[in-house]
């Protein structure tokens, strides 16, 4: 049996776009000699649809739109798995599935809904999908298959130390005689998941001796990215086809003859990351109806990472970097922002806020009486510049990028209307640490764009006289061990300070900044995630709260 393993990108609630793009690998498997071809978790509908599976017409049109592309296929000689929305039809519970159709010569011969339904993390799907009471075998090219959607096949009782769910679908299938597992996806990237998707499916390909097909989504919605890595294995876990990370794919694997297509890439997770931010940097602003960007530059090291990324996902005719200086700004923050504008080839714009700064105190003055110069200045002019941005935004239809990074808006580093404006977080889920490895990243690929300078410069906001970060924090490298264990780990300032040998104090100082500032960070613009625990749709924290670990 050929597979071919259609890695797409489909875009939420575009339908008639993702019917062409299905349509066209469709195509393009059957020219190849595919007798299957397979697509992603919900490709019809774009995946996570997330309130939109609530609107009726929403259903109506998944459906509608899956027996147009039944017809629409009816000249191929081959079968198609496409994920869609399914509407129920029990009487009790919820009105949708998150289901898979096998169409051929025209005909949905068979449909298949998710079982195990994710509510974790960035996962809500119990919120809006009814889960299935049993799976089925189907056949396909006369061979058995088990056909499972994600989540089924993350439940192996081998893999897994603890549970999540009673029920394992992928068990129940080869017991009942599958041939084969062919599993479709939506899977979020983060770093390392990669591994642990292909160490679960080897397993499972181990535990029963028999080919299995993993076919994943590709390309950036809103807060995620999905990587894509689609593979198949033969019965003792070798990796016969494997996809390309983080753009689409179509590879063909012969489970009979264990081989097929390898375009495997970014093996260094690093590089990955970076490949990640470029990818739902690009989509985002694509699929927002936006094709242009603007970004403050402030001669730092996270701006220049932001403008990098920016470039390589729209191109540099589209991003315009803007120089702000302030009173306090040294010399070298021009400087640099305008090399790095130089270096990418980017527009590079300077409007300084010095004198509309001076008028604001003025006419504060009478309100400020007495009162020592502090912390309100200082966002004055953070807020200043984010007032800039959005005017030219306003005008230019141009999105701004923020370039705020995990660890600041993690203690609250930041300024709300301030560098805190714009449309797109892109590095929210970088710690300060890995920016900097990043950026060395970006200067492979962008020819040293990144003045050297940026990189050994004490990071600092410039918003009073000599100011460094660590006037107001530790050292990132110490910041970032802490905000790992208490973000990403969930363990106690204690647990944090034994195991990291730091002083107790300093770890309940910055636990305390980060619970303090969740109210920062529920208005922050979205960000990309890309470690195990992002600030946004996956950590729902409450804002008004008095639990101290």
């Amino acid at each position: 049996m050929r597979v071919a393993l259609a890695q797409i990108n489909p875009t939420v609630g575009d339908f008639a776009e993702n019917i062409r793009v299905i349509l066209r690998d469709a195509r393009e498997a059957a020219r190849r000699g595919a007798d299957v071809v397979v697509f992603p978790e919900l490709a019809l509908t774009g995946y996570p649809p997330r309130d939109l599976v609530e609107k009726p017409s929403f259903l109506t049109r998944s459906e509608m739109d899956l027996e147009k592309l039944a017809r629409e296929t009816a000249e191929l000689d081959l079968s198609l798995i496409v994920g869609f929305v399914a509407r129920s039809r029990a009487e009790t519970g919820k009105r949708a599935l998150n289901s898979a159709a096998v169409i051929h010569r025209g005909e949905i011969v068979f449909r298949q809904s998710k079982m195990l339904l994710p509510t974790y993390d960035v996962f809500d799907e119990a919120r809006y999908f009814r889960p299935a009471e049993r799976e089925d075998l189907c056949t396909l090219a006369g061979r058995r298959v088990a056909l499972t959607i994600c989540e089924d096949a993350w439940n192996d009782r081998q893999f897994w130390k603890q549970r999540l769910y009673t029920r394992d679908p992928v068990e129940e299938l080869f017991g009942a005689g599958a041939e084969a597992m062919i599993c479709i996806n939506a899977s979020p990237y983060q770093m390392g998941k990669r591994e642990v998707r292909r160490s679960i499916y080897r397993s499972a390909a181990r535990r029963y001796r028999k080919p299995v097909v993993y076919v994943n989504q590709v390309g950036g919605n809103d807060q995620l990215v999905f990587d894509g890595s689609s593979f198949a294995m033969s019965g003792d876990g070798t990796m016969i086809a494997a996809a390309r990370s983080f753009g689409e794919d179509l590879v063909v694997a012969d489970l009979d003859a264990g081989n097929g297509d390898c375009n495997e890439n970014f093996t260094e997770e690093c590089e990955a990351v970076y490949e990640a931010l470029v990818t739902g940097t690009r989509d985002y602003i694509r699929k927002c109806g936006f094709s242009r960007v603007l970004i403050g530059l402030s001669g730092g090291i996270d701006s220049a990472l932001t403008a990098a990324i920016a470039v390589e996902a729209v191109g540099k005719e589209n991003v315009t970097g803007v120089g702000m200086p302030g009173p306090y700004s040294s010399e070298h923050s021009l400087t640099d922002a305008r090399e790095l504008a130089g270096r990418l080839e980017i527009r590079f714009e300077v409007v300084s806020i010095s004198g509309v700064y001076e008028r604001f105190l003025e006419e504060l003055a009478p309100h400020f009486h007495g009162v020592n110069f502090g912390v309100t200045e200082e966002n004055l002019q953070a807020r200043l510049r984010g007032a800039t941005l959005m005017a030219l935004s306003n005008k230019t239809g141009a999105i701004v990028l923020t370039t705020g990074n995990k660890s600041e808006l993690a203690v609250g580093y930041c300024t709300l209307y301030g560098d805190m404006c714009g449309g797109l977080a892109v590095i929210s889920d970088v710690p300060k640490t890995m920016v900097y490895s990043l950026s060395r990243i970006a200067n492979r690929r962008l020819n040293d764009a990144i003045p050297e300078n940026t990189f050994i410069k004490p990071p600092s906001a410039e918003l009073r006289p000599n100011q460094m970060d660590t006037d107001s924090l530790p050292e990132y490298a110490v910041l970032d061990r802490i905000l790992e264990g208490y973000i990403e780990q969930m363990r106690t300032p204690g647990e944090i300070a034994e195991s990291e040998g730091l002083d107790l104090k300093l770890v309940q100082n910055i636990v305390n900044k980060v619970d303090r500032n969740e109210y920062k960070r529920q208005q922050a613009a979205p960000g990309l995630k890309v470690t195990t625990k992002a600030f946004g749709i996956g950590r729902r924290m409450p804002i008004a709260q008095r639990f101290s670990s």
